[in-house]
């Protein structure tokens, strides 16, 4: 019987999907300006990670809307700006949706508000054009049809890190041959771009340095050009043979390298030449090898087991070592001695003592900083460690700026990171108090709480489920939490009840309604969303014993009768025909579900 309820759920929810849809475009016609502008951004909101709906909006004519109102003069710079956002994450869509947006004449129109003298308007268009241009479906050759937009774009390098940062990755992207390679070197490439090589911002030297890759690859012209130009008084093969040192991420060694290789076999430098034939000094690498070995083994040896943990900790020195090992110079001896590090911080007592006693946590956020992803990888699980809830390393650790940090991991394109840094923020969040909790949502964003709720990655996903779990926990938090953040959460729950996804997932998702079902004035937000009493109600009748226990819990906590307002939610749930559906588990063969619709029937005799 369980399955037949399944075909009129499904086809309420794409009906509502559809109006919902129309709705956001409906929106963009009202009279009203602020109505407008608000209806943007609920659009946003609504796209982001979401698949679905932007396919809808595009069908449903969002997008010569959003084209029409960002290059009207009496649209608000606010608004434009927003539109720009939305289109943006249109394209960060599928193949289809680019291809839509150049249908409709996109370009045309970004470039034209890159005339616009608002920064944020600016980069607004230019993460949006980025997004495009970058695309397997967008021809490079529309970035040169008009012959003012290489100029100006080279103008506009000089405005924030953000537009170096898209401007590079348009240009190294889109510079495919001999010809783009021209056009960007007669517009003074080279000379606007060198000195993005010292930037304060990793991302913006990296796409620099790939723009001059992609300058230099079997052109004696530019290479020759590029033996000669200063930066801060250093010579720019200096500043590339700088970026091959082993401290640096793998993919600055490369791209750096690279260019080094096209200026040799230019011959713009002598396959001789110091700066590419590299010496390291044998004793050393000897010793760097020696360390990495010795740490190897204590990590091998200290994973499984608490005693040789404790010896290893009790050697004189030792802690000291390993903790000195974590600002080598050798890349591979600071990724030893980091893992010989969270091998130990396995264990509970160590956390409380010697982790503590050396102050690991210090070094640990430096090494977090600015280090290659094998690095990070390590070093931000380990950080997952020292922020449990036993762990006297947590406050300072929070107090030293690591919820920016580990937002910034759940950013990252490495589905590791992603995860460490998630997780690392559950385990903040577990019992923390409101400001904890507060920092976390305002670091992290509701567009990428959004963004993270939608991740190809399953780990990734749980975890961020367990950050709400942990966040929507203590009767005020949830209420807190729920009247800033309501809408969004209830949200992103029906989404993931609609998905595809395993029973562990909408388990813990059934969870988080009953977190939020515990609420005061928070549970309101359910009983007054007829879709989501719905789910739940389907979720009580499902196959899996698990589901129908958090869907259990879920009416438990909205029908106790201790609470204001409880006989109008039982009698609400009544007519839907919980006590039903009550009546019929507490006859299952399963004695804890059983037993829970017993104790949730209590409720209405009470």
């Amino acid at each position: 019987m369980a399955c037949l309820l399944e075909t009129p759920i499904r086809m309420s929810v794409l009906s509502e999907v559809t109006a919902s849809s129309r709705h956001y475009v409906d929106r963009l016609f009202d009279p009203d300006p602020q109505k407008v502008l608000q209806g943007v951004i609920d659009m946003k909101n609504a796209v982001i990670g979401n698949n679905k709906q932007k396919a809808n909006l595009i069908v449903l004519g969002a997008v010569p809307r959003l084209l029409y109102l960002l290059q009207q003069e009496a649209s608000s710079t606010e608004l434009k700006t927003e539109c720009a956002v939305v289109l943006g994450s249109l394209a960060m869509g599928t193949e289809n949706n680019v291809k839509s947006l150049l249908d409709c004449h996109i370009i045309p129109a970004l470039l034209q508000g890159l005339l616009s003298p608002d920064l944020k308007f600016i980069e607004a268009c230019l993460r949006c054009l980025r997004t495009i241009l970058t695309s397997a479906v967008t021809p490079e050759e529309l970035l040169y049809t008009d012959a003012t937009v290489i100029p100006h774009l080279m103008a506009l390098l000089s405005r924030s890190r953000y537009t170096q940062e898209y401007i590079c990755q348009i240009f190294s992207h889109c510079c495919k041959g001999p010809d783009h390679q021209t056009i960007l070197f007669n517009h003074g490439a080279v000379q606007n771009i060198a000195h993005l090589l010292t930037s304060l911002s990793y991302k913006v030297r990296m796409q620099a340095l790939k723009c001059f890759s992609v300058l230099a690859f079997e052109n004696p012209q530019v290479s020759m050009t590029l033996v000669n130009v200063l930066v801060d008084g250093e010579l720019l093969p200096q500043i590339f043979v700088k970026m091959l040192q082993r401290d640096k991420p793998i993919e600055m060694q490369l791209t750096a390298a690279k260019c080094l290789t096209y200026m040799c076999r230019a011959g713009a430098i002598r396959t001789d030449d110091g700066c590419i034939v590299l010496k390291l000094d044998h004793d050393l690498k000897h010793a760097h090898e020696l360390r990495q070995a010795a740490f190897k083994l204590y990590a091998s040896l200290g994973a499984n087991d608490e005693d040789i943990r404790k010896k290893i900790i009790e050697t004189e020195n030792m802690m000291d070592r390993i903790v000195t090992g974590l600002s080598e110079s050798s890349v591979k001896v600071r990724l030893a001695a980091v893992r010989c590090l969270h091998s130990l911080s396995r264990s509970v007592q160590q956390l409380r003592t010697s982790f503590q006693d050396h102050a690991v946590w210090k070094p640990l956020m430096k090494v977090l900083q600015n280090a290659p992803d094998e690095i990070l990888v390590v070093a931000s699980s380990m950080l997952c460690n020292l922020l449990l809830e036993f762990s006297p390393s947590k406050e300072p650790i929070l107090e030293s700026g690591a919820v920016e940090l580990l937002c910034g991991l759940t950013q990252s394109e490495n589905p590791a990171l992603r995860v460490n840094g998630i997780w690392a923020l559950m385990n903040m969040a577990f019992q923390a108090e409101q400001k904890i909790k507060a920092d976390i949502l305002r670091s992290l964003s509701t567009e990428q709480l959004f963004r993270l709720l939608s991740d190809s990655d399953l780990n990734v996903l749980m975890k961020t489920l367990g950050l709400l779990r942990n966040l929507l926990s203590t009767r005020p938090h949830i209420d807190k939490i729920m009247s800033t953040h309501g809408k969004q959460i209830m949200q992103a729950v029906t989404l993931i009840l609609e998905g595809e996804h395993n029973i562990e997932v909408k388990e813990q998702t059934l969870c988080i309604l009953a977190n939020i079902a515990d609420g005061t004035t928070a549970k309101e937000l359910i009983m007054t969303n007829d879709d989501i009493l719905q789910k739940i109600k389907y979720y009580m009748g499902h196959s899996h014993v698990k589901l129908q226990l958090a869907a259990m819990f879920c009416i438990s906590n909205l029908i106790w009768n201790e609470e204001e307002g409880s006989q109008e939610r039982q009698d609400k749930l009544r007519d839907m025909g919980i006590v039903d559906i009550l009546h019929k588990l507490s006859q299952s063969p399963d004695s804890n579900l059983c037993d829970k619709a017993k104790m949730a029937l209590q409720q209405y005799l009470a």
